[in-house]
């Protein structure tokens, strides 16, 4: 897992999962206490993401949101998108340009 980027944004790439939990946390967690305004993770380079790297983007969001920032994810890509609505998170997490049709459930 590598994180590029500042205060404003974040470039997350390769695997976010039990191994890179706590190292991302650390850099998510700086990110949010060092900047103002909207903290823009741009997901595009992620391969994966497990239930601890979810808990870590969903520890920034509730970071962020008690440093009156707001978490936007970006470029997150389809089995991703997926999960997000399996888990409902898409309700609560700041998606930019919100999510692909295919993701949503059908009705």
């Amino acid at each position: 897992m590598h994180i590029r980027g500042d205060h404003a944004e974040l470039v997350v790439g390769g695997r976010l999962d039990v191994r890179s939990a706590a190292d991302a946390r650390t850099v998510l967690h700086s990110a949010v206490d060092d900047g103002v305004g909207d903290l823009v993770l741009d997901l595009t380079q992620l391969d994966s993401w497990d239930a601890t790297g979810l808990g870590v983007i969903m520890g920034a969001h509730r970071r962020a949101g008690r440093c009156g920032r707001r978490l936007v994810l970006r470029g997150v890509p389809p089995q991703m998108q997926r999960l997000l609505v399996a888990t409902r998170l898409h309700r609560i997490l700041a998606i930019e340009g919100g999510l692909a049709a295919e993701s949503l459930p059908r009705v």
